[in-house]
């Protein structure tokens, strides 16, 4: 989750003043956390939540519940159109979206689960609540998808070969030969292949960051999807992750901390 929440922050000041190149203050004074931070801490919190039990739609109203209580306790992160209306308004109905956003939040399900196929069923049920366009389920999925590859020992080879293979993203290219011409783009298609290449493309956890800044479009949204990669792949430094977290307000780092607290309990049962 704090990788997602770095990556957006990092991005934050870019999103409408894309620089193209990676050389950059990495925390510079004026970045903020975005909806990307509390949209992936309120289904975090959710799916903390959940209990074996739980039906498919009683995990959809505890997504929703979390999702609407975070976003309107920070009304002015900078939500997109239809997700503001659907945030304010009391439907609780998806609205057929294919945007970024089901992907931006879903970090968490790529770290609570054991196997693929039940952090791909709850990435999904976390898109539908919202993003019920196969597009964006599809977006969600992938990067829950990437997030378990990496945490669990694959390779970047491996990692791309199953991204391709399951969601036919195109993955042949490199950030450098889009940089020149990518742009603004709030899709998942057009925004996740670019993040997961970011990833691929990159050396460190920083330099993913750095990597997807540079090639420009959302890149808050972008690095907060690679940035969510990366940190199961290279995991954060200690500087950058303890940087990221004072941007922060405190029931926000609250539930980061309660997050990391229930991953270690999970490492410490194995």
């Amino acid at each position: 989750m704090l990788g997602a929440i770095t990556g957006d922050i990092v991005g934050s000041i870019y999103e409408f003043d894309n620089i193209k190149n990676k050389d950059f203050e990495f925390f510079d004074r004026e970045c903020f956390f975005t909806d990307d931070t509390v949209m992936s801490v309120a289904v975090g919190e959710a799916l903390l939540d959940m209990r074996p039990t739980d039906k498919e739609d009683e995990i959809e109203a505890k997504l929703v519940t979390s999702m609407k209580k975070w976003g309107r306790e920070y009304p002015y992160a900078g939500y997109g159109g239809s997700f503001c209306s659907w945030l304010r308004s009391d439907n609780t109905s998806p609205y057929n979206s294919y945007g970024n956003g089901s992907a931006m939040r879903v970090a968490s399900a790529g770290w609570l689960y054991e196997d693929m196929f039940t952090t791909r069923y709850m990435a999904r049920l976390t898109s539908e609540v919202t993003h019920n366009h196969i597009e964006g389920i599809k977006g969600a999925e992938a990067t829950a998808a990437a997030i378990f590859l990496a945490r669990n020992g694959a390779s970047k080879q491996e990692i791309r070969e199953y991204i391709e293979k399951e969601f036919s993203y195109n993955l042949n290219f490199t950030c450098d030969e889009i940089r020149p011409t990518y742009y603004f783009n709030e899709t998942c298609m057009d925004t996740v292949p670019q993040a997961i290449v970011a990833f691929l493309d990159g050396e460190s956890f920083e330099d993913v960051i750095r990597t997807g800044v540079s090639i420009g479009g959302d890149t808050d949204t972008l690095c907060a999807i690679a940035g969510s990669i990366a940190e199961a792949y290279y995991g954060i430094p200690e500087d950058i992750g303890n940087t990221a977290k004072s941007f922060l307000t405190v029931d926000l780092l609250e539930i980061v901390e309660k997050f990391y607290k229930a991953i270690a309990k999970k490492e410490t049962c194995i």
